[in-house]
């Protein structure tokens, strides 16, 4: 008898436009229309976007005036991350009735590991369609899922036949098929290094494949081994569910730029009590508190300051954030963002309530 392990049945669960389809679901209204939830300020941004916005290539992270230049019939919904926490921890009670194995990544999307199968489902594809099929009868939303023997292939297979679909990767067919794959889609590789490996003439898994560990190290330092790794499809990160939370933050951009000390400070002051709510919502309480700011020339600076006990009340976060804003008031520019963050936990923070959750043969 064989001793090796047991191949992994890993699901990559990804809802389809979240925030903006629980907007849909909720404001018949907005069905079918071209929606982005976010501010239509001239600093804002799209927090997330309909399929019916993504066409006219509005996505989340677009300022807010472009995506309006791209899409002028686009609707903005202010934002309800209460509703959207509510709605993700139904989809989270559906995941615990098939594993104990679930790693959120954001309220909309998590890796589910499925080898134990607790519900004798057939195989893993089935697994998924079955939760798919439950997340839009209890919730009215679609959800796509990507199947695989490891996190990597299963994040890459479930954007493969979004919305509302699914795909899986079987281990035959994995280390041939990243090698299809353009290297931007990879997790992982993001715009920036995406760009360098174009300069590289590095354009797809195979053209990576190709290179040696050597140029890997030489070009890309510390992260050569995951490259060298996802280009053949390999992957052997677990799913992990007490994946530790390192830091709890929120920044807000002022709609002018600011250079009057108290609108800074208020500013400070509601990223403070933002962060505070999740704080006291998942009783974790760091040490560290870092006040971030970008000037209108967009210069980034942060100042922080590390308690030799926990910043566990409110007043004490709102206090540090106060006196770490005001060391660098009065500015010498407009200030255009501030950002309040918590870090240095005392304790692993879970990270289920973080912000900002195809047709194919079964891995069986």
């Amino acid at each position: 008898m064989s001793d090796a392990p047991p191949v992994r049945k890993i699901i990559h669960i990804d809802m389809d436009a979240f925030y903006a389809s629980v907007e849909q679901r909720d404001d018949p209204e907005l069905r079918g229309r071209p929606v982005a939830v976010g501010y239509a300020a001239a600093r804002g941004v799209v927090a997330a976007a309909s399929y019916e916005a993504r066409t006219f290539g509005v996505r989340s992270a677009l300022p807010s005036v472009t995506a309006l230049r791209r899409c002028p019939e686009l609707v903005f919904v202010k934002p309800r991350f209460d509703v959207y926490r509510a709605v993700s921890k139904q989809i989270h009670a559906i995941f615990a009735d098939y594993t104990h194995l679930i790693q959120p990544l954001s309220l909309d999307e998590a890796y589910l590991d499925v080898t134990a199968n607790r519900r004798g489902i057939a195989t893993a594809w089935a697994t998924a369609k079955e939760i798919r099929a439950r997340i839009l009868a209890e919730t009215g939303l679609t959800a796509s899922a990507g199947i695989s023997y490891n996190k990597f292939l299963a994040k890459l297979a479930s954007d493969h036949r979004k919305p509302n679909g699914q795909f899986a990767v079987t281990p035959d067919m994995g280390a041939a098929w990243v090698e299809t794959l353009p290297v931007a889609r990879f997790h992982g590789v993001g715009p920036v290094t995406a760009a360098k490996m174009q300069r590289l003439g590095i354009e797809t898994g195979a053209d990576l494949r190709a290179k040696s560990m050597a140029f890997l190290r030489e070009h890309f330092g510390s992260a050569a081994e995951w490259y060298h790794a996802i280009a053949r499809g390999e992957d052997d990160r677990p799913v992990n569910p007490d994946r530790e939370r390192k830091s709890s933050g929120s920044e807000t951009t002022f709609d002018r730029d600011l250079t009057d000390a108290a609108e800074i400070e208020e500013g400070v002051v509601r990223m403070a009590d933002e962060v505070w709510a999740w704080c006291d919502k998942a009783q974790a309480f760091g040490r560290t508190v870092t006040v971030k700011v970008k000037f209108q020339d967009f210069k980034i600076i942060t100042r922080s300051r590390s308690h030799n006990g926990l910043v566990a009340s409110h007043d004490l976060l709102r206090q540090a954030s106060l006196d770490l804003i005001r060391l660098v008031l009065p500015p010498e520019k407009g200030i255009r963002l501030v950002g309040v963050t918590v870090s240095n936990f005392d304790a692993p923070v879970h990270g289920a309530e973080s912000l900002p959750l195809f047709e194919g043969p079964a891995v069986a």
